[in-house]
């Protein structure tokens, strides 16, 4: 008994005599730890928000203390921080809008193209490249998903519902109106609109567009993009060949607008800022106009139209889609609004002949062509802008700022969706001063500018 007890001492268990078994030596991990310190499976469930840095300074000193113990929650540690890399959301794939300009710029400045692309095509060629970058990886549920299309019509607002294939559809048959000027393939072939016994090949955009839906067995699909970006290479590689066609600030004939149902017709006013326009060259071996309907559009202001539309309904796919979707280059932003603002007076003409505007103060003389007359100054802010002296009493008439009887100042793309019809004119974010009248004129006849 006696050796017993003394091998159990000095083993070091239970004192001499005592009864039971003897207790198991505790690890050095329980014997350090601190008593007050969190717990280990609190420790271990923190490890996600210390991976995403999302623990406070205290819960963050205390895990990394037990990661320095504790081999497998820092093994745990190290594959959650790895996760969170993968998960890090990646910086935006779409380039910089004006990436593509400055690559071209640079490229061509080594070597200058034997067929240089007209400064009045470069905004449909950047407009429709956009839009067709927009448009390369959409699935067959974003070629269907619903698009509603605004616009102003007789002083109303008015929409319409349709699809992303759908608006492609819409801006093939009335790109086909410009393709026909310059002696391409009309979109719409030869067929005759069943509806009121007019051809579909005639220049009514919107006539164009239901005669191409109804050709069709079903509803647009993403097969129409294929022949709509064929028909746009073709419009810029023609217009390239065409050349210039003469000074600018070419006058609109006949009444129309920017795309406008309601539409103007008009001279420029007095214009400063922004970016200068192509210098004069050779006129078109053939001149060349493009037929809209109710007025008639130079070749080169036709090509910003049609450029302006396009930017209006790509911002109309892209909201669609859920998808951000950037204003044009400041420098074709700048064409789209000096086309815009050229096509104000006749807008007004229009609209005071169906009543919706304030009558001219002429007297009873009609004005003469190229006089001074009431003007409206129009600034436009941002970049791409600059300031025009609208007429308001004939579209001939010529914008003096001896004659200002107002002001009115609107940043650039609000005038331009303005334009567009998507904003209606009392809405629009605009700072004025002087004659009430005169300004709602001149936001009126800008919305009326819009068409389908």
């Amino acid at each position: 008994m006696h050796l017993l007890a003394t091998a159990h001492d000095a083993g070091g268990g239970r004192a001499s005599g005592s009864g039971g078994p003897p207790p198991v030596p505790a690890p050095e991990a329980a014997r350090t730890k601190d008593p007050t310190g969190p717990e280990h499976h609190v420790l271990k469930s923190l490890l996600g928000a210390w991976a995403l840095a999302a623990c406070t300074p205290r819960e963050t000193t205390a895990v990394e203390e037990h990661l320095g113990g504790c081999g497998d929650c820092a093994d745990e540690a190290l594959r959650l921080r790895g996760a969170v890399g993968l998960l890090h959301r990646p910086d935006s794939l779409d380039l910089d809008p004006g990436l593509r300009a400055r690559v071209l710029d640079a490229c061509l400045e080594r070597r200058p193209p034997s067929v240089p692309v007209p400064g009045w095509a470069a905004p449909y060629d950047a407009e429709t490249a956009r839009l067709d970058a927009l448009l390369q990886d959409f699935g067959n549920a974003e070629w269907h998903a619903p698009v509603r299309l605004r616009w102003f019509e007789d002083g109303k607002a008015v929409s319409r519902r349709s699809t992303v294939a759908g608006v492609v559809a819409h801006l093939t048959s009335a790109d086909g109106l410009v393709a026909v000027a310059l002696g391409l393939d009309d979109p719409l072939g030869g067929l005759d609109d069943p509806l009121g016994g007019r051809s579909a090949r005639g220049p009514d955009p919107a006539a164009r567009t239901e005669a191409y839906g109804r050709s069709r067995p079903s509803p647009p699909t993403r097969a129409v993009r294929g022949p709509w970006r064929e028909q746009t290479h073709a419009l810029v590689r023609t217009a390239s060949l065409t050349g210039t066609d003469g000074p600018e600030g070419s006058p609109v004939s006949g009444a129309g607008g920017l795309g406008g149902a309601a539409g103007a017709g008009g001279v420029p006013g007095g214009r400063s800022g922004g970016p200068p326009r192509d210098p004069p060259g050779d006129p078109y071996a053939v001149p060349c106009t493009v037929p809209y309907g109710d007025f008639t559009l130079p070749l080169r202001d036709a090509m910003v139209d049609r450029a302006f539309e396009c930017w209006v309904h790509a911002e109309d796919i892209a909201q669609a889609v859920d998808y951000p979707y950037d204003p044009p280059a400041p420098r074709h932003l700048h064409e789209m609004i000096d086309l815009a603002a050229r096509m104000l007076p006749g807008a007004l003409a229009t609209r005071r002949r169906a009543g919706l505007a304030a009558p001219a103060r002429t007297g009873r003389h009609l004005m003469a062509v190229g006089a001074p007359a009431r003007s409206v100054r129009l600034e436009i802010e941002g970049l791409g802008g600059g300031e025009w002296l609208v007429p308001l009493d004939a579209p001939g008439a010529v914008g003096s700022a001896e004659h200002q009887v107002a002001h009115v100042a609107l940043d650039g793309v609000e005038f331009c969706r303005l334009a567009a019809g998507h904003v209606a004119p009392r809405e629009a974010a605009a700072g004025q001063d002087g004659d009430p009248d005169a300004v709602s004129d001149v936001l009126c006849a800008a919305a009326a500018l819009s068409r389908m």
